[in-house]
Order: C-alpha cells, then sequence, then structure tokens
C-alpha cells in the first residue's frame, strides 16, 4: 500500500466534489475586495499613507485572483474527455497557482518596496480619520468575506471531524483554501496598517506607516508561498493521506465480489477527485473471460461515487501479501 505525506484530506469525506458553495464563496469575496480597493485607492491618493498604498495593492490582487479561482472552479468540474482521460480537476490548481502568484508579485512586493521607499519619509499624511472610516469600512466587507469562507470550511471540517484550520490546509479545494487565505490574510493587515497610522499620528514618524507598509507585504508573502506549495504538491500528484487510503482499502475488501487487495494507489486529480489503481483477487474460480466482466463492472460502479474519475482495477498473483486497513 502506498504511503501519503500528512498534508492531505484524512478522511473519507475528503473525497466529496467541491459543492456550489465554494463559487459563492468566490464571488462574495470578489464583491468584498474590488468595494474595498476602491475605497483604499481613494484614501491612499487623499492622504499619502504608506500602509495604505500597501492596503490599496493588497486588495487589487486580492481582487484580480478572485478571477483566477472563479475560473478555477468552473473549469476544474468539466466532465473528463478523450483529450483528458482523468478530467479537468487539475486545472484547479493551475489557476489557483496563478492567483497565487498574482498575490506575491502584485501584493507582497508593492507594498513592501513602497514601504521601504518611505522609511525616509518625514511629511504627515493629510486626513488620518479618512483613513481610519476606509480601514473600519474595509474590515467590515474583509469580515462578511471571510465569514462565508470560514462557514464553508467549518462544515467541511465538521463532516470530516476535523479542526478548521487543519482541514483549510490539507484540503483538495484550492479555491476554499485560497479564498480563506487570503481574507484572513487581509483582516491581519488591516490591523497592521491601523497600527502603523495610528503611530505615525502619534508621534508625526512617517516610519511606522512605511513600516506597516512593509509588514503588509512581508504577510502577503508568506500566505502567496504557502498556496504555491499546496498547490505544486497537487500538480506533481500527492496522494491522499493514509487515513483516507484505509478506509478506500476498507471499501473495496467490503464488496462481495472481492476477497483480498495487493496493491493500492490513489491520488488526487482535482479537488475532492481521486484516480484508484488496485490489485485484487475475486472470489471463485471463475473464467478468465467472466473475471474480465465482473473487474470492469466493479471499476464502473466504483466511478458511479463522487470522489473517483477513474478506477483501475487489475488482478492480484497468488504470491503477494494481502493489504489490510489501518486500524
Amino acid at each position: 500500500m502506498t504511503t501519503a505525506p500528512p498534508t492531505t484530506d484524512p478522511s473519507p469525506g475528503a473525497g466529496s466534489a467541491p459543492k456550489p458553495e465554494s463559487s459563492l464563496t468566490v464571488v462574495v469575496a470578489f464583491l468584498a475586495n474590488l468595494l474595498v480597493a476602491v475605497a483604499k485607492t481613494v484614501a491612499a491618493f487623499l492622504t499619502g499613507s504608506a500602509s495604505m498604498v500597501a492596503e490599496s495593492a493588497h486588495s487589487w490582487a486580492d481582487t484580480g485572483n478572485e478571477v483566477f479561482l472563479f475560473v478555477a472552479d468552473k473549469r476544474g468540474v468539466k466532465q473528463r474527455d478523450a483529450d483528458h482521460p482523468l478530467g479537468y480537476g487539475k486545472e484547479t490548481y493551475v489557476w489557483s497557482m496563478f492567483a497565487a502568484f498574482g498575490l506575491f508579485t502584485v501584493g507582497a512586493v508593492v507594498s513592501i518596496q513602497h514601504g521601504i521607499s518611505q522609511l525616509g519619509a518625514a511629511e504627515e499624511a493629510e486626513d488620518y480619520l479618512v483613513n481610519y472610516v476606509v480601514l473600519a469600512v474595509a474590515f467590515v466587507l474583509e469580515g462578511v468575506s471571510f465569514t462565508q469562507a470560514l462557514r464553508q470550511a467549518r462544515g467541511s471540517a465538521r463532516e470530516r471531524q476535523l479542526p478548521t484550520l487543519r482541514f483549510v490546509l490539507r484540503s483538495s479545494n484550492s479555491t476554499l483554501r485560497a479564498v480563506f487565505a487570503e481574507d484572513a490574510a487581509a483582516l491581519v493587515g488591516l490591523v497592521i496598517a491601523f497600527l502603523g497610522i495610528l503611530l505615525h499620528q502619534l508621534t508625526g514618524s512617517a516610519v511606522y506607516d512605511a513600516v506597516g507598509s512593509i509588514l503588509v507585504g512581508v504577510l502577503l508573502g508568506v500566505v502567496a508561498l504557502v498556496l504555491v506549495d499546496r498547490n505544486r504538491r497537487f500538480l506533481v500528484g500527492e496522494s491522499p493521506s493514509d487515513e483516507l487510503e484505509s478506509t478506500v482499502l476498507a471499501r473495496l475488501l467490503a464488496r462481495p465480489e472481492i476477497d483480498r487487495v495487493t496493491y493500492l494507489h490513489t491520488e488526487f486529480v482535482g479537488p475532492g477527485r481521486l484516480y484508484l489503481v488496485a490489485a485484487v483477487d475475486m472470489r471463485g474460480d471463475d473464467t478468465e473471460e467472466h473475471v474480465a466482466v465482473a473487474l470492469r463492472r466493479v471499476e464502473r460502479e466504483l466511478e458511479q461515487h463522487d470522489a473517483v474519475e477513474e478506477a483501475v482495477l487489475t488482478l492480484a498473483t497468488p504470491d503477494e501479501p494481502s493489504l489490510q486497513p489501518r486500524r
């Protein structure tokens, strides 16, 4: 039985296909980020705050990313065809990777670069009240978006009996993870920006504002690197966790036609979609022709499950050891 790194969905429920709720989460995030981006840009223009410039770049990056995530959500659920026998699920990770790179290049780089350029600035922002009002409005809008992502994540995590944060990090649903991470980073970034502007106002030194911009950029860079790494793992073919493979093995052995399993390989080919290969020993002493027909029938029945994109079964040889589910 193949082993898997402990970084994927660790329960049977991890195989469930993405729900339409993912698209709703992305749409809510897009609308919230668009409104916030416009407000922050106006505030940055009026006040000259480095932290607000960083937040503007952050929100515009998030807004563009939601477009990539929406495309990912739609293209990843296309039915497989002759050109794509394992479906289009991995397109989700490709477009999510674009979103993660966008967060890094636009959000992180611009924020850090602008913050560094403002470290020696001595002028004060013209109107702190504008910044505070915009940050408050942004916090409410980002909070609405984050609440939607959190609600979806909690529901899915509850089905898998996992802590929410652990589920988000391990989930094969890249769009949910991206929105959750971006919105969480946005809320933290708003707090950093508020502190930078407040210290600027209290001390008269623009250094605090500039440092706030740099910290926002560093935060975005860390989030982007985490998202890039998670998508990279799924693109190169990451296996589910040992717990999920053990569950798949148990379900195979529970079928009346299968006596034992000697080899099992499962691999994510999209959010909640598995490619399953197994060597099995069929019950009885049917002829080769009848066994082949039975194998094809079991494959088709397995593929009726939402979690299985394709199942391939072969016959085990008598000398191969049997696999047993983990307890």
